[in-house]
């Protein structure tokens, strides 16, 4: 909580020192008298600049805000299919599901220790725990159906454990098509201009809080467009939880056996 806390405060304090300052040096520029038809002008200027700015901001915003509500529904998606291929193993036969629940105990363990936080780093899936779901896929593709209901089982698994990859791959290109420089050039460029467009209002007390209020609130903007950016990393690191406890679920079952 102290990171996002201090990130936050970052953000805030940066947009708020940045547009006071634009807005400062332009009024040291142009002087301290300004004619009524500049201050018209200016108005304008804020107006149209403003609205631009807010939609690329609203846009962009909601554009990561749903890719982070997907990655929580990809997440537990994949889970339910582990969760499903581990424990129709457990019906097919006692000799046969020994090998599919070892590699996907083993998967879960890296995706959660590993792969998760390595997703912060290097926006790439884990190489070990692509190895642990090619191992459980060979191991249902060896099964041997002897009667119609292992057949059913062994169809059902193999349907769940291709979702469990197609997951896998959306999960990585949810970070991987994260934003770039051309996105924080426009929001950063946008709240320049409109605080220099501000130079034509004297800075009493109420004009600067005023305008201290539009570059904080614009620091909140950017600042959850930041976090939301990366669902992998804090500041608004999004918890590995489906996995933790189909875990949990599974450890709880083998300790009571």
């Amino acid at each position: 909580m102290g990171f996002e806390i201090f990130a936050g405060a970052i953000f805030v304090g940066g947009t708020i020192a940045l547009t006071l300052s634009c807005y400062f040096l332009m009024r040291w520029m142009s002087g301290n008298e300004h004619e009524t038809h500049e201050k018209d002008l200016a108005s304008s200027v804020v107006f149209r600049v403003s609205a631009l700015h807010g939609l690329i901001l609203a846009l962009v915003f909601a554009q990561e805000m749903f890719g982070y509500q997907q990655l929580r529904l990809q997440t537990a998606t994949e889970a339910n299919a582990i969760a499903d291929v581990y424990f129709d193993a457990g019906r097919y036969g006692d000799t046969e599901k020994v090998p599919i629940q070892k590699e996907l105990s083993e998967y879960i363990r890296v995706v959660i220790d590993k792969e998760w936080p390595g997703l912060g780093k290097t926006n790439r899936l884990s190489p070990e725990a692509w190895a642990q779901w090619d191992e459980a896929y060979r191991a249902i593709l060896d099964l041997v159906p002897g009667n119609p209901r292992q057949q059913s089982l062994r169809s059902h698994m193999l349907d769940r454990i291709y979702l469990v990859s197609e997951s896998r791959t959306k999960r990585e290109s949810t970070v991987a098509d994260s934003l770039n420089g051309i996105f924080w050039f426009a929001a950063i460029s946008g709240m320049i201009f409109i605080a220099l467009a501000y130079y034509s209002y004297p800075p009493t007390r109420r004009n600067v809080v005023l305008i201290s209020l539009f570059g904080a609130y614009t620091g909140v903007i950017l600042f959850l467009i930041y976090a939301f950016s990366n669902p992998y990393a804090q500041p608004a690191e999004l918890s590995p939880g489906p996995f933790i406890r189909l875990q949990e679920q599974i450890a709880s079952l083998t300790s009571a056996s």
